[in-house]
């Protein structure tokens, strides 16, 4: 029977970011502002050594193992959020009824979405800001997460419903990813 060995690995820090890590908890700050994440995997110990994290396991199982490459892709999102950001490109889409789109502070309106009476909203998640320009709407953020939820909320706010998806092509697409 072979017993497997620990697992070991290494984040670099980039120049300009700072990661405090208190208690599996991982706080990095950057140019574009902090974000921070409590990891609570009881396998998996997180440490810094000089410019670098220290992903750790001892006698590693295959959930361990899975975890070690989960945090790391989560340190590794929250490094790039504080240095370049994440930004979403939407489509707003009508063919049917001219279907406007207002971004307030916490929330996304869109009215007269296939000529309906009521306005649909969708939430905008965490710190990420929208902006409507024309027919498109851009979704940016520091927060991969909460970035991507709020794409996601407008996406299904605009699902159809009760009709033919082939004819009423209507809504809110994602367009690309930057």
């Amino acid at each position: 029977m072979v017993v497997a060995a620990a697992i070991r690995e290494e984040i670099e820090i980039p120049e300009g970011v700072e990661v405090i890590i208190d208690n599996n908890e991982v706080a990095v700050k950057g140019p574009n502002g902090e974000d921070s994440r409590k990891f609570t995997y009881p396998n998996v110990s997180i440490k810094e050594e000089g410019d670098k994290v220290i992903l750790e396991t001892s006698f590693p199982k295959m959930k361990d193992k899975a975890m070690i490459g989960t945090t790391r892709a989560h340190i590794n999102n929250m490094i790039t959020g504080v240095t370049d950001g994440f930004e979403y490109h939407m489509k707003i889409v009508n063919a049917h009824f001219p279907m406007k789109v207002e971004a307030k502070k916490d929330v996304v309106v869109i009215t007269n979405f296939l000529g309906e009476k009521y306005p649909r909203t969708a939430k905008v998640v965490g710190a990420a800001k929208v902006a409507v320009k024309g027919d498109e709407v851009i979704i940016t953020g520091i927060n991969k997460e909460h970035v991507g939820q709020t794409m996601a909320n407008l996406e299904q706010a605009t699902k159809i419903r009760g009709r033919d998806p082939r004819t009423f092509q209507d809504g809110i697409y994602l367009t690309s990813k930057e």
